[in-house]
C-alpha cells in the first residue's frame, strides 16, 4: 500500500508544474495534499478511479487540504473541532483497519506572532488523534511545520528561534510522538543527514540542499512493523516542498 503526502503550495500553480505527471507516476493508493489554496472544482483534475475529499479554508486562496484515495473510506471528518476548523487544515478518513489523518499545521509566522495559537493547536490536535488511536491505529501525514531535531534542519543554531524550530514547537512534536506515535522516516533512517522536504525559494536553497524536514508520516507505534519504506521524493519539483511517502505491507 503506497501513501503519498505533498504540500503543493497552491494546487493550481502546481498543476502547471507537472503535478499530474507526478500523480500518475506515483499511482498511490492514497494521495494527500496540503496548502491546496483552492476549492473543489476550481481546476480540472482527471482523477478517474479516485474518491476526492476536500477541506478548503473559509478564506479564499489560503491553506486547505485534500485527499484522493482509490478505496472509498467508511467515513470522513473535516477538522478537529471548533475553534480550529476554519482554515481547512485536517481531513480524517476511516478505514476498516486504520484512520488516515491529513494535516497542515499552522505556521507560527515571522516574529512568532502566531506561536501562542500554534501551542493551542498542537494540544488540540494531539488530543484528537489520541482519541482516534484508542479506537484503531492511525496514520498521520502532512506538513507539521516543525523540524523536530537538529538532524532535521541544515542550520540548527542559526534557526533556534525561527518559526518551525522553536523549543516550544519541537517540544509539542515530541509530546505528540510520545503519545503513541512513531516518526516513520526517522525510525527507518535514524542517522541519515541532509534529508529534507522543504527549501526556501531564496538563495538557491534547494540547489544547495539547505533545507528542513517538516513533512512527515507519523504512525501509531503498533503499525511500525507494517512499514516497509519511507521515501522522500526530492527530485519531484513543482512546489517548495517535495512529496514524502509511506509504504505499508
Amino acid at each position: 500500500m503506497r501513501l503519498i503526502s505533498w504540500n503543493v503550495n497552491g494546487l493550481r500553480a502546481c498543476l502547471g508544474k507537472g503535478f499530474m505527471q507526478a500523480f500518475e507516476e506515483f499511482d498511490a493508493d492514497v494521495f494527500a495534499l496540503q496548502e491546496t489554496k483552492m476549492e473543489k472544482g476550481q481546476a480540472e483534475l482527471p482523477l478517474d478511479g479516485y474518491t476526492e475529499v476536500w477541506n478548503s479554508a473559509e478564506k479564499k486562496g489560503y491553506s486547505g487540504t485534500a485527499v484522493f484515495c482509490k478505496e472509498a473510506p467508511i467515513s470522513v471528518q473535516n477538522g478537529i473541532g471548533d475553534p480550529h476548523d476554519g482554515e481547512g487544515r485536517v481531513i480524517t478518513l476511516e478505514y476498516d483497519r486504520l484512520y488516515f489523518v491529513n494535516v497542515y499545521t499552522p505556521n507560527a509566522r515571522r516574529e512568532l506572532e502566531r506561536l501562542p495559537y500554534r501551542m493551542e493547536w498542537d494540544d488540540a490536535f494531539r488530543a484528537y488523534v489520541q482519541k482516534l488511536d484508542a479506537q484503531k491505529p492511525v496514520v498521520i501525514c502532512g506538513d507539521l511545520n516543525c523540524a523536530h531535531r537538529e538532524i532535521d534542519i541544515k542550520n540548527a543554531r542559526a534557526n533556534r528561534r525561527s518559526a518551525g524550530f522553536t523549543d516550544e514547537e519541537r517540544a509539542k512534536l515530541s509530546a505528540l510522538i510520545d503519545a503513541g506515535f512513531t516518526d516513520a522516516f526517522r525510525a527507518l533512517h535514524p542517522d541519515v543527514r541532509d534529508a529534507y522536504t522543504w527549501w526556501s525559494y531564496m538563495g538557491k536553497a534547494r540547489e544547495k540542499n539547505v533545507g528542513w524536514r517538516i513533512d512527515y508520516f507519523l504512525v501509531s507505534d503498533r503499525l511500525m512493523p507494517s512499514v516497509t519504506a519511507t521515501p522522500l521524493y526530492t527530485h519531484v519539483l513543482g512546489s517548495d516542498h517535495c512529496p514524502v511517502g509511506l509504504e505499508l505491507k
